[in-house]
């Protein structure tokens, strides 16, 4: 018997494939009805080369694959279509029905990487300007002085926790940065331990100093650690938590966007790109391996031009002279 709200011009070895995984494997309604879907657009597309269903080859569906995806199917959504295909020709080779798979091996396009999320500039000033009414001023020194290092140095977190007060052999020996405030300097150690130096602006250095200035005063002697940033219990501050703080302090600021670590980086890099178009530089400062992953924010960046486009230039957005 087919499985309920089957399409009867399905052919018996896909009726007899979703009967198994409906009583069998016990699909959800939902995605039994996705597998359904799924067959039945094979199937039709069997038909139209003029093959039965199982004599399908890895060719056959490499064409549609590419058929849907020219269509303007998600690359995600034929990763899902390749899966239930996947797993029909592997039930039909267990039950003899054909001799080889043609969806195995059979990979999806690529997902195009989405744009890194950044902050408007305006909001970006907004969060490291932002200061709580009434809130601890222990507190606000240090949620300052990350904000600042993080937006105006493009730090990952793990480089922002990581940070020491000062340089020593403990930090060099166990991969640690520290802070140069009379270079004007931050050292950090990213990702693969490679050491990288950026300069730390002016606003940067103002808050580090005020937050320095109160860093020790709740602990005393018993501050051993030379952590940066710590928490009210003077252990190093986890990435955890700064996210919890960033995300706290952009709501409390009135930011739409829920911020986190990354995306003040993302907004380091584009703000940056924005303003001098040096994508060398930016790598060099984010720290980036290959230019290819930098160039992810000249999209960025040509989105930031095209919507001063639109808001700006008299022709761009026009509207045609009634007749």
């Amino acid at each position: 018997m087919p499985p309920p709200n089957t399409p009867p011009e399905l052919p018996d070895e896909a009726l007899r494939y979703l009967e198994h995984v409906r009583v069998e494997k016990r699909l959800a309604a939902r995605t039994l009805a996705l597998y359904t879907q799924d067959l039945l657009r094979l199937h039709q597309y069997a038909q139209a080369v003029g093959l039965p269903l199982l004599l399908l080859t890895s060719g056959h569906l490499r064409r549609f694959v590419a058929q849907m995806h020219g269509g303007g199917r998600s690359a995600r959504g034929i990763v899902l279509i390749l899966s239930g295909w996947r797993g029909f020709y592997r039930w039909a080779a267990r039950q003899g029905l054909t001799a080889h798979n043609p969806a195995q091996g059979l990979r999806a396009p690529k997902a195009p990487k989405p744009l890194p999320k950044a902050l408007a500039v305006d909001d970006a000033v907004r969060l490291a300007d932002f200061a709580q009414p009434g809130d601890d001023p222990w507190v606000e020194a240090r949620d300052a002085a990350m904000v600042e290092l993080l937006y105006g140095c493009g730090l990952r977190v793990g480089e922002l926790v990581g940070l020491d007060v000062a340089a020593s052999p403990a930090a060099h020996q166990q991969g640690r940065g520290w802070i140069d405030l009379d270079a004007a300097e931050a050292h950090v150690f990213g990702k693969g331990s490679k050491r990288r130096s950026l300069p730390v602006g002016r606003a940067a250095l103002a808050a580090l100093r005020a937050w320095l200035a109160l860093r020790e005063q709740p602990f005393g002697a018993r501050l051993a650690d030379g952590a940066l940033f710590v928490g009210r219990r003077g252990a190093r501050l986890s990435a955890a938590s700064v996210w919890a703080r960033l995300r706290q302090r952009g709501q409390q600021a009135g930011l739409s966007t829920p911020v986190h670590p990354h995306m003040l980086r993302h907004s380091f890099a584009s703000h940056l790109l924005q303003s001098s178009g040096d994508l060398r530089a930016v790598q060099e400062l984010l720290g980036h391996a290959s230019i290819t992953t930098t160039q992810a924010y000249t999209r960025l960046d040509f989105q930031h031009l095209a919507r001063v486009y639109d808001q700006a230039h008299p022709r761009a957005k026009k509207k045609p002279s009634p007749l």
